[in-house]
């Protein structure tokens, strides 16, 4: 199985917001203020649509779906949370913490993929775990070695240990799970999404290992990298608040390979960090200083990587 795509699939927003709803446990949200609704739609849009262009310049295949008025959806520019796609034709579909975020999933968006000459077997849908409040928010919660068959998953409100089990048995991953932490107001809070603290490339491995609290599941996990062979790449605590945790490895021309993250978290990276991490790829930012702070996610979650075979 590979580890990485050329494909990927963008959501361009219509509407794009601080979600209140989603703000009550995604803690790197904050209000931008004295900013009309629009005026943050504006920039969002343009900072997606800067995005998308240095994607293609290297020869990443991007589709573009526009995001509808109706319903609300103010964090549709999240496509990753709700779907993920696999090499033998499945699609899952997965349940949303936020009520106003399960309008996300539309059918015309996989229909748009087949009409680019994707093919979709199967649908494998967890939705309904909703109406139980259990959640699993698709590769926001799930981190795929998919090379390996391991997923790993931090689990918090959005991430339910019952229901990931239960995709790994699906789709035939071991399962590595672990609690997360981040300290907020001097307390120490559940981490919302695994793909925050940590980003799983073919060769190498970012993570926050200081924020697994208890010593034995840190090692754990650090050790399910390194007997993969994965070059681990430590960042800190203050790295993860500027989004150095949520970065994607993809494809572009010639399979040249390529490694995405926001323009922050580029920044915040140290000079050997940046000299670790370009061993393995081709480091490529963008600005996305709205979307992070309106939408508390960035780089990664704005990407949902297509891996189905073409029909």
């Amino acid at each position: 199985m590979k580890q990485t795509t050329n494909s990927i699939l963008m959501i361009r927003p219509v509407a794009f917001r601080m979600n209140e709803q989603t703000a009550v446990n995604n803690y790197y949200q904050k209000v931008i203020d004295g900013l009309l609704p629009a005026t943050v739609n504006a920039k969002a849009q343009q900072e997606f649509d800067d995005f998308v262009i240095k994607l293609r310049a290297v020869g990443v295949k991007v589709i573009v779906v526009n995001d509808t008025l109706n319903p609300d959806t103010p964090d549709s520019i999240f496509p990753n949370n709700w779907v993920s796609f696999h090499e033998n034709g499945d699609a899952a579909m997965y349940p949303m913490f936020a009520e106003n975020r399960r309008a996300e999933r539309r059918e015309e968006i996989l229909d748009q993929l087949e009409e680019e000459g994707f093919k979709i077997e199967n649908i494998v849908d967890y939705t309904s775990a909703e109406e139980d409040g259990y959640f699993l928010e698709g590769t926001g919660s799930l981190l795929l070695d998919r090379a390996n068959q391991k997923a790993y998953c931090a689990l918090s409100p959005r991430a339910d240990e019952e229901l990931f089990i239960e995709f790994c048995e699906d789709f035939d991953y071991a399962p590595v799970i672990f609690e997360a932490f981040q300290t907020v107001d001097g307390e120490r809070k559940l981490i919302y999404h695994t793909n925050v603290m940590m980003c799983l490339g073919e060769t190498f491995a970012v993570i926050c290992s200081e924020c697994i609290d208890d010593k034995k599941e840190r090692k754990m996990v650090l050790d399910n990298l390194k007997e993969d062979g994965k070059e681990v790449i430590l960042i800190t605590e203050a790295q993860v608040n500027n989004f150095a945790g949520n970065m994607l490895e993809v494809r572009g021309a010639d399979n040249a390979r390529y490694l995405i993250m926001s323009a922050a978290a580029h920044q915040s990276l140290t000079d050997k960090q940046i000299a670790q991490l370009e061993k393995h790829a081709t480091i490529l930012s963008s600005s996305l200083d709205t979307i992070e702070a309106c939408g508390g996610g960035s780089a990664r979650c704005m990407m949902a990587e297509i891996f189905l075979p073409l029909a």
